[in-house]
């Protein structure tokens, strides 16, 4: 009788820790995924650190706002086109050498958060002096960011792009 009381309170012990790390599990799932959570204040981090990265013709910076899986798809005049990330940061790389006096604007406005996710309108303003001439172009976008490593990222753009 002792030896099973004694193997009884040890498997209820088990038992007890192996809730107890069952908990501690989910506690930390729930955390993790509390940290995950997309916020108005991420969206607009990001907005601010897009015009700093892109202002200062930070290609890493950039690169560190743009997800992996990014799809980018652009349209001006009848004809689009659709760029991964590494599409994307070329053409933004080869764009800033070819000109001079880039500068960038953005603004963000209609966010919806879902989860770990927002959509959002987004109009950017690039201008710079190519040839010795101006340049301006507007794009207009609606935008889904996620959480990537606590920061908003952007993952997919629909875009219009006009030229002034």
């Amino acid at each position: 009788m002792k030896k099973l009381l004694g193997n009884g309170l040890l498997a209820l012990l088990v038992k007890g820790a192996s809730i107890t790390a069952i908990v501690a599990v989910a506690s930390t799932i729930s955390i993790s995924a509390q940290a995950a959570t997309m916020t108005e204040a991420l969206v607009q981090n990001y907005a601010s650190a897009m015009k700093s990265s892109a202002n200062n013709q930070s290609i890493n910076q950039v690169a560190r706002l743009v997800s992996d899986d990014a799809l980018i798809s652009l349209s001006r005049k009848g004809k689009s086109t659709s760029l991964d990330k590494d599409a994307y940061l070329r053409l933004l790389q080869n764009s800033w050498n070819d000109t001079s006096n880039y500068r960038y604007d953005i603004s963000v406005d209609n966010v919806v958060i879902t989860g770990d996710q927002a959509k959002a309108n987004v109009i950017t303003n690039e201008s710079w002096i190519k040839n010795g001439q101006p340049v301006s172009f507007v794009t207009t976008s609606r935008v889904t960011l996620t959480v990537s490593t606590g920061n908003a990222v952007l993952l997919r753009a629909v875009s219009q792009v006009a030229i002034n």
